[in-house]
C-alpha cells in the first residue's frame, strides 16, 4: 500500500468528485474510494491535509494533477471581470480536473447524454458489475470498467437491456471502431484540441458536448469548454448570452477564457448545480 498526502487548499476531494467529470466513487468512512479503469483508491481529508492510499501512487498522482499548480489557476479566476466566475472561483477552490483513464472517459460521456447524473452512475455500475473483473482493495470489493474489446463482444440487445436505451448502439459501435483500431485514443492524444475533437466526432453517438467532455476529462485538453444546460443557463443568466447554437457558446466562452477556460467551466458547473441545490432546499 502506497500513501499520498497532498494539502487541501487547493484539493477538495467532495468537490472534485461531485463536479460531474467522474461517475465511479462512492462515499466510505469518511472518505471516497475511487475508481478508474483497472485501478482505486482510497481518498479523505484530514485537517489541512488529503490522504490518498493507493496501490499505484504515480497513477494516482497524476490521476488527481497534482503536479499542476491550481493556486495560480484559481487566483486568475478570482481576478475575472465577471462577478459569476469570482464567486464560483471561490467556492470551488479546492476543484482539480481529473486525468482519467480515455476509454472509460468516452463510453461514461456516450452513456450521459440526455441523462441524470444518478442514473448515469446506475447504468455504469451494472457495466461493470457485468462485465468488469472482480477485485479486493484494502477489504474492499469492486469491480473494474470493462475494456473495449470486452464491450465489443457484446449485441445491442445487451445494453438495451443493462438500461441503455438509444444509446446501446453507440456503445457497440464505439467499443468496435477502437478495436478494430478505426480511432486509437492513445495515438490522438497529442493532437491539438480541435484535431482530437474532429476524431472524437467521427465516432458514432458522439456529439459536440460529448467530445468536449471527454476531450477535458479523459484527454485534459483544458483549452475544452463543456457546454450543457447548466452552462447554457449561466452563459444566459450571467453572461446575458444571445447565441442559440451551443457550439457557438463553447466558441465564445473559449474565446473570454483561453488556457483557463477548463478550469472555469469546472467552477460555473459546479457553483450552478450547488446553488440550485441550496434554493430547493
Amino acid at each position: 500500500m502506497e500513501i499520498l498526502e497532498f494539502k487541501s487548499e487547493y484539493f477538495n476531494l467532495k468537490d472534485t468528485l461531485d463536479c460531474g467529470q467522474i461517475f465511479r466513487y462512492k462515499s466510505i468512512n469518511g472518505g471516497f474510494l475511487v475508481f478508474s479503469g483497472d485501478f482505486v483508491c482510497k481518498a479523505y481529508q484530514n485537517g489541512n491535509a488529503t490522504i490518498i492510499k493507493c496501490e499505484n501512487k504515480d497513477y494516482f498522482e497524476n490521476f488527481f494533477d497534482l503536479n499542476e499548480d491550481y493556486q495560480k489557476i484559481n487566483i486568475s479566476a478570482l481576478s475575472s471581470p465577471y462577478e459569476i466566475v469570482k464567486k464560483s472561483a471561490e467556492l470551488g477552490k479546492g476543484i482539480r480536473i481529473l486525468n482519467q483513464q480515455k476509454e472509460e472517459m468516452l463510453f461514461s460521456f456516450i452513456i450521459s447524454q440526455n441523462n441524470m447524473i444518478p442514473r448515469i452512475k446506475t447504468i455504469i455500475e451494472r457495466t461493470c458489475l457485468a462485465l468488469g473483473e472482480k477485485k479486493i482493495f484494502d477489504g474492499e470489493e469492486y469491480y473494474t470498467f470493462p475494456s473495449a474489446s470486452v464491450l465489443a463482444s457484446k449485441d445491442e440487445q445487451f445494453f438495451k437491456d443493462l438500461g441503455y436505451g438509444y444509446r446501446a448502439k453507440y456503445m457497440v459501435e464505439v467499443a468496435k471502431a477502437i478495436v478494430c483500431g478505426e480511432i486509437d485514443l492513445e495515438n490522438i492524444s497529442s493532437l491539438p484540441t480541435k484535431e482530437l475533437k474532429k476524431r472524437l466526432l467521427a465516432l458514432k453517438g458522439v456529439g459536440e458536448k460529448v467530445a468536449d467532455c471527454v476531450a477535458l476529462f479523459g484527454f485534459h485538453k483544458v483549452d475544452s469548454f463543456p457546454v450543457d444546460t447548466w452552462i447554457e443557463k449561466i452563459y444566459r443568466e450571467n453572461f446575458s448570452g444571445k447565441l442559440t447554437d451551443r457550439k457557438k457558446i463553447t466558441e465564445w466562452f473559449l474565446s473570454e477564457f483561453k488556457e483557463f477556460a477548463g478550469y472555469i467551466q469546472q467552477y460555473l458547473f459546479y457553483y450552478k448545480r450547488s446553488l440550485e441545490k441550496y434554493e430547493k432546499n
